[in-house]
């Protein structure tokens, strides 16, 4: 059995906690401000630790970390690289900035520890069902030693070569995800508002190239009056789409797109609606 540690266990991380545990590995996971996943996970066998030193005596094949944004992930990074041995993989499925798995990665390489960046596609339902898409930056050697890892949440995993080009994908293809789901609540607010018929218009738009999984993910849920269809917050849509409109400097026209899309779940976020999920904006008042 591997012994691998998990740090971010919440609406993502949960699911492929999940799948981690459940196929004969130790799992050890750290406390977070949010205690459902935490007690969720540990009730299915997991054991929980209090501190990051704690990680220290737990001979970790791996450590899984999923955290929120580029400055948390280096944060943690400091402190575990003068933790763990260098006998441990990281592999991180946080959504990083331009550099930030490049800067990340220099940091645990201080203390010869590997890393690879696995930034997934997929919500948590295809968390849960370990069928993610990953996303790899990392070199030849330590993309061979994440594979067998990689298996136990992913359907389908992709090298994209050294560490950084995972993350550029990954900000490429959220860039047309949030686009779309944006896009998706523009134009079901003005259904609504011109009294459509939203089943009959859902059954029109999914025969045209406008179909896609945000679509379905949004109204599958819309039309039994549920709202949570696309979880994924307004506030973490503007930190990707920050991390965009800064990749796509050199392309001006992508990057008014993403600002004005950024600019959207913005004033969400100032009206207070930075912690509903991207479907939840539809009934924004």
């Amino acid at each position: 059995m591997n012994n691998i540690g998990f740090i971010g266990v919440g609406y993502m991380g949960y699911g492929i906690a999940k799948n981690i545990l459940t196929k004969n590995n130790n799992l050890f996971v750290i406390a977070n401000k949010n205690r459902k996943p935490i007690e969720k996970i540990v009730s299915k066998g997991a054991k929980e630790v209090k501190t990051l030193e704690e990680f220290r005596e737990k001979q970790l094949n791996v450590l899984v970390k999923c955290v929120t944004n580029t400055p948390i992930a280096k944060e943690i990074a400091t402190k575990l690289s003068k933790i763990l041995d260098k006998k441990t993989l990281i592999i991180d499925i946080t959504t990083h900035n331009k550099t930030g798995s490049i800067e990340t990665e220099k940091i645990y390489r201080s203390s010869n520890i590997n890393y690879v960046e696995c930034p997934v596609m997929g919500g948590p339902a295809q968390a849960e069902e370990g069928i993610l898409g990953g996303i790899v930056g990392a070199t030849d050697n330590n993309f061979k030693l994440a594979e067998p890892y990689l298996k136990l949440f992913c359907k389908n995993y992709f090298h994209f070569g050294s560490v950084g080009m995972g993350a550029k994908s990954k900000l490429l293809n959220n860039f047309l995800t949030l686009g779309n789901a944006a896009l998706i609540n523009h134009m079901t607010i003005a259904a609504k508002k011109f009294g459509l018929d939203l089943q009959k218009f859902f059954d029109v738009a999914k025969l045209g190239s406008g179909n896609s999984a945000a679509l379905n993910r949004i109204f599958d849920a819309l039309l039994k009056d549920d709202l949570t269809g696309f979880k994924f917050t307004a506030i973490n849509s503007v930190k990707d789409l920050s991390y965009i409109q800064d990749l796509l400097k050199e392309f001006p026209e992508a990057e008014k797109i993403a600002e004005d899309n950024k600019n959207y779940f913005q004033k969400a976020v100032d009206d207070g609606y930075g912690e509903n999920f991207i479907s939840e904006l539809i009934a924004k008042k």
